[in-house]
């Protein structure tokens, strides 16, 4: 071979070597771009959720949220976002108010061992009964069982005045009424099995309707706040308040005998 044969084929080889060597550095500059604007996209996506799941997080809850939505007030209540709730003879002319939680197991207790004896009194105009509804029980476990039960009490209310009174007294029953760490009242299905048992509201649609759609849980949250603002001295239930003085040192009243020599001498005073 002649050493200008020799000559070019090495410049030729030479030549073929920097062509592959250019194709892989563009190659693997490709590549590299390729890697950097999917790791872009992957921090935007990152971002987009981070962002996502703070506003996510920042959002207030539903309960949190109806306390700035117009109030429905349910029939049979009167003033402010109908948040009075008084039921009784007209010729009564005392009233007896009542703070109760619906989770409250001092309050089921109450109802069990009272109840048939406070309505009586009620029917018989001995006194109005005026309701309070709480609501603080669902602060110490961040539930919703107390603002779902007495959302639901609203649409039995907005049934009638003796709907709501046997829809309270199987809530507070022995056999519905949930242990104070157990959540139950925070199901709608769980409310409406309940209310199955009372005849005013067994199939009933509407009150139904009601419970699923949340219809008075605004008003849940204003009754709730009735009790939170209250000037009676109430800071935990059942609370009995009578002439605007707390009876027995705002201890309840846990037996016929208690019940009816407490508020007998409030009806005299």
């Amino acid at each position: 071979m002649s050493k200008r044969n020799s000559a070019a084929a090495k410049n030729a080889a030479r030549e073929r070597l920097r062509a592959e060597r250019e194709k892989q550095a563009k190659r693997a500059k490709v590549r590299r771009q390729v890697i950097v604007a999917c790791s872009v996209v992957a921090v935007l996506a990152a971002a987009g959720g981070i962002g996502y799941a703070v506003v996510q997080a920042n959002k207030p809850s539903h309960w949190e949220a109806v306390k700035d939505e117009k109030v429905v007030a349910p029939a049979n209540t009167t003033g402010t976002d109908g948040t009075t709730v008084v039921i009784g003879k007209s010729t009564a002319k005392k009233t007896l108010k009542v703070y109760e939680d619906p989770r409250c197991p001092v309050c089921a207790q109450f109802e069990q061992t009272v109840g048939d004896t406070f309505k009586k009194d009620v029917a018989d105009g001995e006194f109005k009964f005026q309701y309070v509804g709480a609501t603080f029980i669902d602060n110490k476990d961040n539930g919703e069982g107390s603002k779902n039960a007495l959302s639901a009490l609203g649409a039995a209310l907005n049934v009638s005045d003796q709907a709501f009174l046997d829809y309270k007294t199987a809530l507070y029953s022995t056999k519905w009424h949930p242990d104070e760490t157990t959540d139950k009242f925070k199901d709608d299905s769980y409310l409406i099995k309940v209310a199955q048992t009372v005849p005013a509201l067994k199939d009933n649609a509407k009150f139904q309707d009601a419970v699923k759609k949340g219809t008075y849980d605004a008003w849940a949250m204003a009754m709730s706040k009735q009790f939170d603002d209250n000037k009676d001295g109430v800071t935990g239930t059942p609370g009995f308040v009578m002439d605007g003085k707390q009876l027995n040192g705002g201890s309840p009243l846990l037996t016929v005998a208690d019940f009816d020599k407490v508020v007998g001498e409030a009806l005299k005073a």
